[in-house]
């Protein structure tokens, strides 16, 4: 049987080892995990059929009963935060004992290869000044759960096609021994929230590098969304003849050819030819696929929130306009299978590629989906991070992760725990109005309005004949005047419409402006 069959069949295989009559928890109830405070927190396992289960902590003890299946659930009565390790004591015929569990704030951390890179190490690299943020980081009660296997879109396991109850895991307790292997953005983000609510912190991290959005939402739940059908028929089509062994030995013989290419041009002193792309395999990024095998497994694990940061595979795509459908689906899908609406923010894309050098790009990377990203904030209880000025040309994999993560902490302080941090954001483009020749712009978190150097930049404004050309722009009471001479009667104004824009406009904080259109042109 072919290799990445047999690590899929293995690792679906977890769940039906608990039908024996051996109570049986997931993995991420283990040694050292963190329980969220002040929630009914869900514990559940399998056992045999009909068998009484308990679990106990502190003075209070839960029980239920397996069902015909073998699968048991039960929520524990709001735990209070804290730093005192406790022993959680899960009973049927036989006992387990996970010992060292802290109660606190418990957030989901996901997306694709920013969310994935590590403090050191790993294949995205490092962040800024790792080594000195590993030997401070002595925080045991900050702690993050890790999958012991996970996905390589560039190596041959595949997804399962149906999701999983389990998969090996483990809880890492923060030390400088550990620390490296943390995902950046979610130890910042966890650090930033530990010092600020003095309470232990549980992050578990579930992402794979170079990933579409779709496939992170459960195959149902887009199945069932009309507008995404063109990107469940793309995939059909990509899917229908694609078999990974074969294409990566389909790659395999092109590279060992180009190899001998490249020596037989540089011997002769001609030009090198081009090399062929990378193997990927498209299983790996087919809608639903990663749901099923590192979202699933976490349902229904007790959380305060999740932080996103995906959104690269989808921006260097013809698809971008579906990105603000895809992030609705599957923010309501998740909601749904927890059975709670918890907070979900996430890292609106920054600038990277070549600076901005006309009014309006609108074909350049990320610009579809950086505003369709904004779009989604209507969803009750969501939170954006503005981010576009800590990109660059080159920062595919930015460094400054913690500057990335206090975007977020400083959403997820205000919306979740009431903590002053205003203004918590940069300034959204709230409403425009015309008057003669000018176009008058309100913003919400616009306390303070200003340029963060010099002239403002970043706004181009057309008529209707939908010819953007660069404007001026002037700042009176908080509001943003937008004009150009050239066009006397504005119909439009677009701001850092571009891959790497070069706007401006801040509020009181120092938070840069989102990009934003206010017409709906192609």
């Amino acid at each position: 049987m072919k290799r990445y069959h047999l690590i899929t069949i293995a690792l679906a295989c977890l769940a039906p080892a608990s039908a024996r009559a051996d109570v049986k928890l997931p993995a991420i109830f283990s040694d050292h995990l963190v329980l969220q405070g002040g929630a009914a927190a869900a514990i559940w396992g399998w056992a045999e059929p009909g068998e009484t289960v308990t679990a106990s902590i502190d003075d209070q003890t839960k029980t239920a009963e397996a069902d015909s299946a073998g699968h048991w659930t039960l929520k524990l009565g709001q735990l209070k935060a804290g730093a005192e390790p406790r022993t959680l004591t899960v009973k049927g015929r036989n006992t387990l004992t996970i010992r060292d569990v802290l109660v606190g704030e418990v957030w989901l951390c996901s997306g694709q290869s920013n969310m994935e890179m590590q403090v050191k190490g790993g294949m995205h690299g490092q962040v800024d000044r790792a080594d000195e943020e590993i030997a401070a980081a002595n925080y045991p009660q900050i702690r993050m759960f890790v999958f012991q296997q996970t996905y390589n879109i560039y190596e041959l396991p595949v997804t399962p096609d149906e999701p999983m109850s389990d998969r090996p895991g483990e809880w890492l307790v923060c030390s400088p021994e550990t620390v490296a292997r943390f995902s950046a953005i979610g130890y910042f983000f966890g650090r930033d929230l530990h010092r600020e609510l003095h309470s232990p912190v549980g992050l578990i991290h579930s992402s794979v590098g170079g990933t579409p959005i779709e496939a992170w939402t459960s195959i149902e739940a887009q199945r069932a969304e009309p507008e995404l059908q063109p990107v469940l028929e793309a995939w059909r089509q990509k899917l229908a003849n694609f078999d990974p062994p074969r294409a990566q030995q389909d790659f395999l013989q092109a590279k060992a050819t180009w190899l001998k290419q490249r020596a037989a041009a540089a011997a002769s002193q001609q030009p090198v030819p081009k090399a062929p792309p990378a193997f990927k395999n498209l299983r790996v990024e087919a809608p639903g696929g990663l749901f099923n095998a590192m979202i699933a497994p976490l349902v229904p694990y007790t959380i305060r929130g999740v932080i996103w940061y995906q959104g690269e595979r989808n921006a260097d795509s013809r698809d971008g306009k579906f990105y603000g459908a895809q992030l609705k689906t599957l923010i309501h899908d998740w909601r749904a299978r927890w059975g709670d609406e918890f907070y979900f923010a996430w890292v609106q894309l920054p600038g990277f590629g070549v600076a901005q050098r006309f009014p309006s790009e609108p074909t350049g990377w990320g610009v579809s989906v950086r505003d369709e990203m904004r779009k989604t904030l209507p969803v009750p209880r969501t939170g954006m991070a503005i981010t576009i000025d800590l990109g660059g040309p080159t920062a595919g994999h930015p460094t400054n992760k913690a500057d990335f993560a206090q975007r977020l902490s400083r959403l997820a302080l205000h919306d979740v725990y009431q903590i002053t941090a205003a203004p918590w954001s940069g300034p959204l483009f709230q409403s425009i109005k015309r008057e003669g020749h000018e176009m008058v712009i309100t913003f919400d978190q616009a306390t303070g309005l200003k340029s963060s150097a010099d002239e403002l930049r970043g706004f181009a404004i057309a008529g209707a004949d939908q010819k953007f050309v660069w404007a001026k722009a002037r700042i009176a009471d908080d509001k943003v005047i937008v004009f150009s001479d050239t066009v006397p009667e504005p119909v439009a104004v677009r701001y850092d419409w571009a891959s790497n824009p070069t706007g401006n406009l801040v509020n009181v904080a120092g938070l840069p402006a989102s990009p934003f259109r206010t017409d709906d042109w192609n």
